[in-house]
Parts: structure tokens; sequence; C-alpha cells
């Protein structure tokens, strides 16, 4: 992607910030009494309001030095998603056999780092595209394999690939655990702070809205 700087947003802010994921659905009402929905797109967008995770003046002073540093909107950026940052429950470690990639064929070793959301065919599969270096583990029909010796991941696209001679065999379960990040940008041309305000409990608005990298 373009204009997209590999930095994170303080992560101490996003933590605190409030948001999640957007689902956009066309709805129609038919003349029968029900409804025809669409999925307009084929994944979900996260919104953030950053501004609530500001504690201090400290924190606002960070923050304008990031957004001017990003050009406002214009450079995109890594954000910590507060409520979904992991291949596993919040308050779990990763584990090499969290999420399924797929199967080897013996030739294949470029694998896309995903996630899924409920089970079976109404599963919904999010491809992660900004893992955090150093938590990505991988296996192979549940034994651990080790890295840079046998696998590497590409942390700006979310693509594990298998050194050769480490190529998964055919049938062979490709699984990983990780930690990760969405890419972002600020959703503003400005930030807006009175000193005032913010000193009698004003919460300033500083909306981050989710971007394709």
């Amino acid at each position: 992607m373009d204009s997209f700087h590999d930095v994170r947003f303080p992560t101490s802010i996003s933590f605190g910030a409030t948001g999640g994921p957007e689902r956009r659905v066309e709805i129609v009402a038919l003349t029968s009494g029900r409804e025809k929905r669409n999925l307009r797109f084929a994944h979900s967008r996260r919104h953030f309001d950053a501004g609530t995770g500001v504690r201090s003046l400290a924190d606002l002073h960070e923050i304008v030095a990031f957004f001017e540093a990003r050009r406002g909107s214009y450079h995109g950026f890594r954000f910590r998603d507060p409520f979904d940052m992991k291949s596993c429950a919040p308050d779990a470690a990763p584990a090499p056999d969290d999420q399924a990639l797929g199967t080897g064929d013996g030739a294949r070793a470029d694998f896309q780092l995903v996630k899924r959301y409920g089970e079976g065919g109404d599963a919904y599969e999010r491809p992660i595209r900004k893992p955090v270096a150093g938590t990505v583990r991988v296996a192979v029909d549940g034994v651990e394999r080790a890295a840079p010796a046998q696998f590497s991941v590409d942390h700006a696209t979310g693509i594990v690939t298998f050194a050769p001679g480490a190529v998964p065999a055919p049938g062979a379960l490709v699984s990983a655990g990780f930690a990760f990040d969405i890419a972002a940008r600020f959703d503003t041309e400005r930030i807006a702070i009175s000193l005032s305000a913010f000193k009698a409990g004003q919460i300033p608005s500083i909306p981050v809205i989710e971007i394709e990298p």
C-alpha cells in the first residue's frame, strides 16, 4: 500500500480506545414483507476513537506529534486493536495450532496468516496482514517449525514462507499463532484540542479507521 509508515500508534493510548468492526449491509424491504440483504464488502472494517485513551497532557502531546509525522490522514500506520489482537483469546498466549492456514501439497511454500470467527461453513476468515515481529509460531501437522531455518514471515503482508526442504508435504495441516496489528489512518483532517476543556474532563475526539494494507 502506498503512503504507509510501519510504525505503531502509541499503544498505551490505543488500549483505551473505543470502537470495533463495522459491516456494511444493504437491506431492501420487499413487498412481501421479507427483506433482501446484501453484504457490500467481504471483510469488516474497524473504526476507533483513540481520544478515550488519552489520560494526560503528555498523551495529547504524543498524539499531536504522531499526527504531524503521519501528515494527518495521508500516511497509514499500525494500530493495536485493544479488543482483538491475537490469534487466540485475549488472556492467552499465541500457540502454533491456534489458526489453520491451509493444507500442504508438497510444492506450496506460501501461506497467508488468517484468523477465523465462528465455526464450520459460516466461519468468517479474516486475512491478517500486519503480524507483530517475533510473535508468529508455525506448526505442520502439530509439530512446531523453527524460524528462520524452516520458515520466514513477511510482516508487511502476513505471508508465511517455508524454506526449501521444509515445504509442507501433501495433506499436511499448516497452522499458526500470532499477535497482530491492523493497518489504519487518522479519519480526520484536524485534531481540535482545548486545554481548558481537557482539564475539565472533556475528551478530544481522535477518529482512526482501518485501511486495506
